[in-house]
């Protein structure tokens, strides 16, 4: 338990302060905010120019989130007006310590002096960013390289690298999971694992060097070896008892005909 705790605090300090920013200004706009930090949506160039709402549903269901209007600007809804702030001279809304129900679609509608109204719809994806990742490698029996990545976060993808050099295909085995390789035998250097999602990325390197090609085959042989002493040992049990007994059994018969002799 202390450990999913302490896992937990890590997570925490990784994902606080964070800041993304979007242009929200276009129709249909995809903006993505990180798991506890901070996002900055650009709704329009200057509000001063408009009366505006912007309401936190597109069809159905709408809750309105703040309301504009002669430059006097008020948060309607009391659940969210600690964490938002809406600049004026730049039309940009920042949200503070995303949530995760702060996804979904957003409404802004504008109205101009002319009594003229436009509506606009954004999708606001909130992700866990990704953790540093680390890396773990083994030898396999034909003197191959199995590396995997690993990393916490939403959606996490994974490129790798040897030297620098993106690795082609012939120098890999394909695999069922891109956090894990197989390099071919023969293959060494720097192998960078370079782990990212929309809102963050991260990367770890480690010096990769040639394995063994029987190093499996040398420890089966080890274990049976083993194994071949154990019956050794085993069959000179077995035999010292057939001994013991065989020589018991002689000299009961032995001795048997001269106790009937004292008997009588």
């Amino acid at each position: 338990m202390e450990a999913v705790l302490g896992l937990l605090v890590i997570s925490a300090r990784l994902y606080h302060g964070l800041e993304t920013s979007c242009d929200a200004r276009e129709d249909g706009s995809q903006c993505y905010g990180a798991l506890g930090g901070t996002v900055y949506l650009q709704l329009v160039t200057d509000a001063t120019r408009y009366e505006l709402s912007f309401w936190k549903g597109s069809t159905g269901a709408k809750t309105e989130i703040l309301k504009m209007k002669k430059d006097k600007l008020v948060i309607r809804n009391p659940l969210i007006i600690d964490r938002v702030h809406f600049f004026i001279n730049n039309g940009t809304l920042r949200i503070n310590n995303i949530r995760r129900n702060d996804s979904g679609e957003y409404l802004l509608e504008t109205f101009s002096s002319n009594g003229r109204m436009w509506t606009r719809e954004i999708q606001l994806f909130i992700k866990a960013p990704v953790s540093s990742p680390q890396l773990s490698s083994e030898c396999l029996s034909h003197g191959e390289v199995r590396v995997s990545c690993y990393s916490e976060g939403d959606g996490p993808q994974y490129s790798w690298t040897l030297d620098g050099q993106t690795l082609r295909d012939t120098e890999t085995f394909p695999g069922d999971e891109t956090n894990t390789i197989t390099l071919k035998k023969g293959l060494s250097g720097d192998l960078t694992c370079t782990i990212r999602n929309n809102i963050s990325s991260d990367t770890v390197s480690r010096r990769i060097s040639h394995c063994p090609e029987h190093s499996v085959e040398i420890s089966s042989w080890a274990g049976t070896g083993f194994n071949v002493f154990v019956y050794f040992q085993l069959a000179e049990v077995f035999i010292l008892l057939t001994i013991c007994v065989g020589s018991y059994c002689f000299y009961k018969k032995k001795t048997y005909p001269q106790e009937q002799d004292d008997v009588e």
